[in-house]
């Protein structure tokens, strides 16, 4: 086997400790009956089974609450009530009356519920699908005998490196930093959910590497490099004592440069610069506030619904904005409403669509669902009442929807008003620019939008029609695209001549390089993850607008990205020559830590 694994860079970082291999994938069940005098056996064992389950969901939805939060432990809550539904254990049981033995018994009773919640026309049951996937895997593993493979089982301290085919839902709200250092999945990207997820929780992680899960036997040490995209199995002492040592010299690096990070967000030649910071759990937000952030540019909403059995109310989505917004005390709080949909579904979300990027999924959703995004609204225009608070709205491609979501706006301040609530009406709207018809049409929205912010993720995706999470094309998702550069410069210009700010939220602001040709474009607000804004501060306070101009339209006039990424490293090395020489360093290919490659953000 090779000792080194290549992937892709998710979330900067190393990291060296035991393998724990996971492997959450269903297992294979051979259809087999028993004799009439065996089913009385067959019944004792699928129930000691079931009991089993039920004993180790109710140990991972506890040790979920104490290091999650009670919200994200209720996923556990929902798969406690399905292995409790009379009807499911019925059927298992009527099988096995049949002579069929109990794990097929179980395995066709989960086959046929799942292709039932799959068909159902309501959302929230094909949502669970991914519970019944985690139920199917996690009793045919007792009834089969299979090595107890749950994250849950790794005591504090371990500092394992988790290594799986995939992180869904009910596997990501299990991880506990005491536990776990780092990250390593055969799937996904470096804008994938999992790659944002990991660097929002400081977790180093590698993505992409194909066949980790099955070219480990789990008894192996690894050294897991994050910014470089290598997992390096049983590396030798030497080996290890050299990244450490890196790491080292970059945990310096990074305490000098957060020493720094309350110094104003300007340009070399003092042009003001707002430097925000992407949220996506509210739990992160009192860090992210003492970044030296100008506020918060995107605050995802999708993890307060996914993995629920139901969708929190009113009062529990108030008090999750309410601590963000208080967090940043009086600065720009942008919130996205709801984008579900895409990659941010759990496993089985919304399998009746063929191709869900394309599909029924964030305003789309939203304004089909008016009682279910009324919720949203109301708990928003409440926040709105402690802050600066901003709205958001995803995938929008038309003005119509636009106008819409300021009719729902409406019916909420009525409600609120009817009710006596606390809450701000005059709430900015804006729209996320991330297809091609938004950028193109971008002037069709300045009438009714109070700004723009670029989500460049689904822009570059949308318009190079590569997915950003198929590890295949990872080398083809490249931001510094002419196409994708002369769509940003368009919607700049746009908001422009319409007096709207035009900020970029995207995971592209947070590259040096990539801002760099951003700032020359024309845009002045970036919002980024937070542990990736002290050494963009460091690098933007270096350089003049008048150099990053020269950048953007060198790179715009180029015919492919590689072009483009050479002129723009080039340039910006020139125009940041008075970094000192190891931050300097960090600006090339094989030494960027702080952030993510240029060809995978």
């Amino acid at each position: 086997m090779e000792r080194v694994l290549r992937g892709l860079p998710a979330s900067p970082g190393i990291c060296a400790g035991p393998v724990h291999l996971l492997r959450w994938e269903v297992p294979e069940v051979e259809p087999r009956l028993v004799r009439d005098d065996e089913v009385a056996a067959e019944l004792a064992r699928w129930r000691t089974a079931l009991d089993a389950a039920r004993a180790r969901l109710r140990l991972v939805r506890e040790r979920t609450a104490q290091h999650a939060g009670e919200a994200e432990a209720m996923i556990f809550e929902v798969q406690l009530e399905m292995l409790g539904d009379t009807s499911l254990v019925g059927e298992v049981e009527g099988f096995i009356r049949e002579r069929r033995a109990a794990e097929h018994a179980f395995d066709l009773v989960m086959l046929e519920w799942k292709r039932r919640f799959d068909r159902s026309p309501n959302p929230m049951l094909r949502e669970r699908v991914g519970d019944l996937t985690d139920l199917q895997i996690r009793v045919l593993s007792l009834l089969l005998g299979l090595p107890d493979r749950d994250p849950v089982v790794l005591p504090k301290g371990t500092q394992a490196i988790l290594v799986t085919h995939d992180l869904t839902p009910s596997l990501t709200v299990q991880l506990d930093r005491e536990a776990i250092a780092g990250l390593a999945t055969d799937e996904g990207t470096s804008t994938s959910h999992v790659a944002i997820l990991a660097r929002s929780l400081g977790i180093p992680a590698v993505v992409g590497l194909r066949d980790a899960t099955s070219r480990l036997a789990g008894t192996e040490r690894a050294v897991l490099d994050g910014a470089r995209g290598v997992l390096v199995v049983n590396p030798s002492d030497e080996e290890v004592a050299g990244f450490l040592r890196r790491a080292e010299e970059t945990a310096v690096l990074e305490a000098e440069l957060r020493a720094q990070a309350q110094l104003p967000s300007t340009l070399a030649d003092g042009e003001a610069m707002q430097l925000r910071v992407n949220v996506d759990i509210p739990e992160e937000s009192e860090l992210a506030a003492h970044s030296g952030a100008d506020g918060v540019g995107l605050m995802r909403t999708e993890f307060i619904v996914l993995g629920r059995a139901q969708m929190p109310d009113e009062d529990e989505q108030y008090r999750a904005y309410r601590r963000v917004v208080e967090a940043f005390g009086g600065k720009p709080v942008v919130i996205r409403t709801f984008d579900i949909g895409g990659d941010k579904l759990p496993v089985g979300g919304f399998p009746s669509e063929p191709n869900p990027f394309l599909g029924w999924r964030a305003i789309r959703m939203c304004l089909d669902q008016p009682e279910l995004f009324g919720v949203q609204l109301r708990a928003l225009l409440r926040a709105a009442a402690h802050g600066d608070v901003r709205l958001l709205l995803p995938l929008v491609v038309s003005v119509d929807e636009v106008r819409e979501v300021r009719a729902l706006l409406g019916d909420a301040v009525r409600v609120l008003q009817a009710r006596g609530a606390n809450f701000r009406a005059a709430v900015p709207l804006g729209v996320m620019i991330e297809t091609p018809a938004a950028a193109v049409a971008a002037d069709t929205f300045v009438q009714d939008a109070d700004f723009f912010s670029i989500g460049t993720n689904d822009l570059v995706q949308y318009t190079l029609a590569v997915d950003r999470g198929n590890v295949n094309l990872a080398d083809r998702f490249t931001p510094l695209h002419p196409a994708v550069l002369r769509l940003i410069r368009q919607t700049v210009q746009a908001g422009a001549r319409g007096g709207l700010e035009v900020s970029v939220c995207g995971e592209m602001g947070s590259n040096p390089l990539m801002a760099f040709v951003l700032v020359g474009l024309g845009i002045r607000t970036l919002s980024v993850s937070p542990r990736a804004l002290p050494f963009l501060k460091r690098v933007l306070r270096a350089v003049p607008a008048s150099a990053a101009r020269e950048a953007a339209e060198a790179a715009c006039a180029v015919g492919t990205a590689a072009e483009a990424e050479r002129i723009v490293r080039r340039q910006l090395r020139a125009a940041a020559r008075e970094l000192p020489a190891a931050e300097l360093g960090l600006l090339d290919p094989d030494q960027l830590d702080m952030f993510p490659r240029p060809g995978s953000i």
